[in-house]
């Protein structure tokens, strides 16, 4: 008898095992550059850009909103329950001089003649606009301080502590240069009439 050889077939013939299927992955399609979803993906990609200059911008005006906050706390005198609107005006033309220094130091550093080139360009032109920007608004439409002629609302922004958060708890006020002029004319008028009233007490008095 013929025996078979081990590991070998029998009659019919052998066959071979099935390899393995292997899983096709998602096919990445070639977008054209002027199709339909090409559109829609570049009108997608400016809306995101433009949500994030946007959500920058924010951040940059809130910081730079809560920076003059601090500034204005940091001038408070330690006792002062109350403000008046012309002692208010009077921190407000402080605030609008508080570049001053670094301004003088800037035109010092460009008066050295050995220097070629003016330094700090950049810087002392952002510094100039900022300051006539300012000066503009509070000399038209007024400018936004704490409200500390408040006494209730300067307690409270005595208290902040410097949270961004906490801004929309905080009160405002706008004030002018108006106000601080309409304020000392009335402290003059109030003290001419307190003369005046003297003069007519002497005048009754030596007769």
């Amino acid at each position: 008898l013929n025996r078979v050889p081990s590991g070998g077939c029998q009659t019919g013939g052998c066959r071979m095992p099935k390899a393995p299927k292997t899983k096709k992955g998602p096919e990445h399609k070639v977008i054209h550059p002027y199709s339909r979803k090409a559109a829609q993906m570049v009108r997608e990609t400016h809306k995101q850009e433009k949500k994030d200059k946007i959500r920058s911008e924010k951040a940059i005006r809130l910081n730079t909103f809560g920076e003059k906050l601090l500034w204005f706390q940091s001038h408070l005198e330690p006792n002062k329950t109350e403000y008046s609107k012309q002692e208010a005006c009077e921190i407000i033309e402080r605030y609008l001089h508080r570049f001053d220094t670094e301004l003088e130091q800037i035109e010092l550093t460009n008066s050295i003649k050995s220097r070629q080139g003016r330094q700090h360009e950049a810087r002392e032109a952002i510094l100039k606009h900022s300051i006539e920007r300012e000066r503009m608004l509070y000399e038209e439409n007024g400018i936004e301080i704490p409200d500390i002629i408040n006494t209730k609302h300067l307690k409270v922004f005595r208290e902040w502590d410097g949270d961004l958060k906490k801004l929309p708890n905080m009160k405002m006020k706008k004030l002018s240069v108006k106000d601080s002029i309409s304020n000392q004319k009335k402290c003059e008028d109030e003290n001419g009439v307190d003369v005046q009233n003297k003069v007519d007490q002497e005048h009754v008095t030596e007769h």
